[in-house]
């Protein structure tokens, strides 16, 4: 069984067990949050499609732990102009370990 979920603007094709990565969501380390926004629900041959999402299904995870991501280097620059600005930049996120999905009923 494996279900496909928005969180962040993207999306992520999650099964029982996995772990992802996802954008900073507010919640302690080993806190259960359940995640709504179900696009798609398969159950071997049975398959649900939300449109936009299925009602009544939810994934069920465990925050494993909030982390950065590396670091990104912005590197502006204007040729001839004396221009260069350098930025970096790490990204908030959370570890999550999916430990159920519940389809639609």
């Amino acid at each position: 069984m494996f279900a496909v979920i928005r969180t962040g603007g993207k999306q992520y094709k999650v099964a029982n067990g996995d772990v992802i990565r996802v954008e900073k969501l507010e919640a302690e380390a080993g806190a259960s949050i359940t995640l709504d926004d179900v696009l798609m629900v398969s159950d071997g041959g049975n398959v649900q499609v939300g449109s936009p999402t299925v009602a009544g299904a939810a994934v069920v995870a465990e925050v494993v732990a909030q982390d950065r991501g590396p670091k990104i280097i912005v590197f502006k620059k204007k040729r001839r102009q004396n221009y260069r600005r350098k930025n970096g930049h790490r990204q908030d996120l959370t570890v999550l370990r999916i430990t159920e999905i519940k389809g639609a009923a």
